[in-house]
């Protein structure tokens, strides 16, 4: 190699040198200018308050997911601000959501309203339902373990005298599926002992959430027969849901959103049912029960009117014979 082509390597490389010192004193003095104001960001110096995790409109029922602590300034803490160290977020639970709060905001106390306060019972009421009550007795309402919360089956039980003699049928009829529970007499939440153990007792009245369209049919019930409880299980929920989506019952779009798609799904096993009903009578039960209403027989049927016969004579007659054929007729009858 000449000491020419040897010296153009030498400069090269000194320029690819210097390009390299100008470009990370470049990038690197713009990195730290870029990092100099983010670390001087002053952060707030207030106390650390509860926000909403994620949007609360009306009627939601608050959970220990709800809501998180998170720092704020000193100077836009109000006193209706739940604060950490003064108020505790588990005794939130169960709370309704009076006023629509919305992701990130601060939670006040007048957005919720807890089991027992007033107003609590329309707060849990969904869009649209409404709340009848109707009377239990212990054998009806499940021994007092159905409780606010809890999903129950309504179940009329009837006697249907029929038109006839004999014993009146006797069924049981259930009208009401997946209906949920308000309250339990006056209470709205489950009491609970010294222990937290939850206190089962015997309850007379009951207040359900229901359409207005199966309330009218709760009230027409209750002039019918007994009204029972039939408490449900969790897992009855999901499970009856999908049959309705394999029977059609229940129509999906095509392209949904996948999030619109589960809540409205949620919707939809949340709202009480009052199709496809199911009954028993006494002969499912019973062989000496009956299977129908009775009917009337023969005996007790009305008698067929009589043929109508000719008026008896009132007076002098004649009787006039043609052959084998005699008429008779009436001559000055007074």
């Amino acid at each position: 190699m000449d000491a020419r082509k040897l010296l153009l390597l030498i400069m090269a490389l000194v320029m690819a040198g210097i390009s390299a010192v100008v470009a990370r004193s470049m990038f690197g003095g713009n990195s730290e200018a870029e990092a100099a104001p983010a670390a001087a960001t002053p952060q707030p110096s207030g106390p650390e308050v509860a926000v909403a995790v994620r949007p609360l409109p009306v009627g939601t029922i608050i959970g220990p997911e709800s809501f998180r602590y998170q720092r704020w300034p000193a100077e836009l803490v109000s006193k209706t601000y739940f604060i950490k160290g003064e108020s505790d977020l588990a005794a939130l639970n169960g709370s309704v959501v009076r006023y629509a709060i919305t992701a990130g905001a601060p939670v006040t106390q007048g957005a919720l309203v807890k089991p027992g306060d007033r107003g609590f019972l329309a707060a849990a009421l969904g869009p649209g339902m409404r709340a009848v009550t109707i009377s239990v007795s212990a054998q009806s309402g499940v021994a007092g373990f159905v409780f606010p919360g809890d999903r129950v089956d309504l179940m009329l039980t009837q006697e249907v005298p029929g038109g006839g003699d004999g014993p009146p049928l006797k069924a049981a009829e259930t009208i009401i599926r997946n209906i949920r529970v308000l309250a339990a007499d006056q209470r709205t939440d489950k009491t609970v002992d010294e222990e937290g153990k939850t206190v089962v007792a015997n309850t007379s009245n009951v207040t359900l959430e229901a359409t207005p369209k199966i309330a009218e049919k709760i009230a027409v019930a209750q002039t019918i027969g007994q009204l029972s409880l039939a408490l449900r299980s969790i897992a009855d929920d999901r499970a009856e849901l999908e049959e309705r989506i394999a029977n059609g019952e229940i129509k999906l779009p095509a392209q949904a959103d996948p999030k619109a798609e589960r809540q409205m799904l949620l919707e939809i096993a949340s709202r009480p049912i009052d199709t496809n009903t199911t009954y028993t009578v006494g002969a499912d039960v019973s062989r000496y029960q009956r299977s129908s209403v009775p009917a009337k027989t023969g005996g007790d049927a009305a008698p067929a009117p009589a043929a109508s016969a000719p008026a008896a004579p009132t007076g002098p007659v004649v009787r006039v014979a043609r052959g084998n054929m005699i008429t008779v007729s009436t001559v000055g009858a007074k």
